[in-house]
């Protein structure tokens, strides 16, 4: 098999990305709801931060390496 084309290369991680934001999202909004569910609203209590936001900056740490 042939090596991928640098375009090919470049769809990919594009597509990586919009997945990988997709996922953190999607974390970011199960974690508010399990939030709501138990009473503790994030969005009101700016000093909280979610499990997804930790998440998310380790991610962007991963991502800068």
């Amino acid at each position: 098999m042939g090596k991928r084309s640098p375009e090919s290369v470049l769809k990919r991680a594009r597509e990586q990305a919009l997945r990988e934001k997709r996922e953190t999202k999607q974390a970011k909004k199960d974690a508010r709801a399990a939030a709501r569910a138990q009473g503790s609203d994030p969005a009101t209590d700016p000093g909280a931060v979610t499990e997804a936001e930790t998440l998310g900056d380790e991610l962007g740490q991963a991502l800068q390496r």
